[in-house]
């Protein structure tokens, strides 16, 4: 006789009420078919059979709550084991192979796979890395491999990332590996700008006067040494999209310099990163980042803090929105404003006295 015990269902759950039995005393099952329907505080559980078999007795009615560990099902004596299981062991305390690390949210996490599904995924073409776990405990059952083939019929051939992805691949890894985000957001009521302002000039100045008012967010921080540096000089880093990637020159000095002088500065730097002729120490350096999304679409955004910098301000597109103004509801010009920081480094009290100093600036008449 073979006994298959409730599995680990995951989440450090010790026991699961049965729910339903999908199958009776006699019946003959393969591998992966329902065997019964579980509840746990967390969800409703279908765990499948880790063979096939014929089924000599059930354990437990409809109702009962069974441990982690208990018996579950008595398989009659047959074949050995088929290695395609999903979840639990027969009778046996070795454990499971050990699979690939899975993306997503299991980062870090180890999946479990099966010979006869790795075996399955080979026959498919199917990279693991890409197939997400649905099986009890995060294994990764015939199921998920069978979907993400199908997934994968419709998509073009692999493509290495390559010269701006790659890096751009790479510092938002080493961001997300490092950096502790956090976000706030409020909008500037830009209504009573000039015409023909530029919007970008003046969010660039706004910057540069909010680092005067909070110097803690235009700063480097050395993690392996756990040392901050304060930076006397504002160098603004702009995201550019060039349609290929996206690259970030830095714009020197930028509180020391007058409307017309950022101007020609930037139109020069855009045009030598479209170009990609942009001399590689304009892109080192940065003390703070803008991207000026809202050119493109969109409101708000959690941004990305590119280390060794703490901050990075959004802009989102300027609408027309109803808002307060003198007491009375008005339709006005508002610029949406994001501020992505570095918690490990800049405290929240810092980074809303930056956006009320930026906020503050850009609404005033120009």
């Amino acid at each position: 006789m073979r006994q298959f015990v409730l599995p680990d269902l995951g989440e450090g759950l010790e026991e699961a009420e049965i729910v339903n039995w999908h199958v009776n005393e006699g019946d003959h099952v393969v591998t992966d078919q329902p065997l019964v329907s579980v509840e746990t505080d967390k969800a409703v559980v279908e765990v499948p059979s880790p063979s096939s078999g014929r089924i000599l007795h059930l354990f437990g009615a409809k109702g009962d709550v069974v441990k982690v560990g208990v018996p579950l099902v008595e398989f009659a004596e047959g074949p050995e084991q088929d290695t395609g299981t999903i979840v639990g062991e027969l009778g046996t305390s070795e454990p499971p192979p050990v699979a690939a690390t899975l993306p997503g949210p299991a980062a870090g996490q180890k999946a479990q796979v099966f010979p006869a599904v790795r075996a399955l995924a080979r026959k498919l073409d199917v990279d693991l890395e890409l197939v997400e776990a649905t099986g009890p405990g995060g294994f990764i059952t015939r199921a998920d491999v069978e979907r993400a083939a199908k997934t994968l019929s419709h998509t073009g051939p692999a493509e290495p990332l390559r010269g701006l992805r790659r890096a751009m691949a790479q510092r938002m890894t080493a961001s997300h590996a490092e950096i502790v985000p956090a976000s706030v957001t409020d909008d500037a009521d830009i209504d009573d700008w000039r015409k023909g302002e530029d919007a970008t000039i003046r969010l660039v100045r706004a910057i540069a006067a909010a680092c005067k008012a909070e110097p803690a967010l235009n700063a480097w921080y050395n993690a392996g040494a756990g040392e901050r540096r304060l930076i006397g000089r504002v160098d603004l880093g702009i995201a550019v999209d060039t349609g290929g990637g996206l690259i970030v020159p830095v714009l020197r000095n930028v509180a020391e310099r007058d409307a017309s002088d950022l101007r020609a500065g930037l139109d020069r730097m855009r045009a030598d990163a479209l170009a990609r002729s942009i001399p590689p120490g304009e892109l080192r350096g940065a003390t703070i980042t803008l991207s000026n999304f809202g050119m493109i679409g969109g409101r708000f955004a959690n941004l990305i803090v590119v280390p060794p910098q703490v901050a990075i301000i959004g802009a989102g597109r300027i609408a027309q929105r109803v808002v307060a103004h003198l007491g009375q509801p008005a339709v006005r010009r508002v610029l949406p404003l994001s501020l992505t920081f570095d918690h490990r480094v800049v405290t929240g009290g810092e980074a809303a006295r930056f956006l009320v100093a930026l906020k503050s600036d850009l609404e005033q008449v120009s």
